[in-house]
């Protein structure tokens, strides 16, 4: 794997543990795809640090349990935004 790659890697992994931000706004902040970030995470990590890997998986496996809620959260400010502007 090339070294910029594993840099790559590690400062998204940081970043993510540091802020526990998700993949899209991960993405955002390294001007990569979120495609990108995902095998970053899922694959290379593994292989690079396996106990890094282990703490982002858990953010983003609580990210997966409260995700219907943040849609839920932002399907209504939508509605109320509307709702104000008529």
């Amino acid at each position: 794997m090339k070294k910029g790659i594993i840099e790559r890697v590690n400062a998204c992994a940081d970043y993510i543990i540091e802020t526990k931000n998700t993949i899209r706004e991960t993405a955002k902040k390294f001007q990569v795809s979120k495609s990108t970030i995902h095998k970053d995470i899922q694959n290379r990590l593994v292989e690079i640090n396996p106990e890094k890997y282990k703490k982002v998986n858990e953010i983003f496996q609580s990210h997966i349990e409260i995700r219907h809620i943040r849609g839920g959260q932002s399907t209504k400010e939508k509605y109320e935004l509307k709702k104000r502007e008529t």
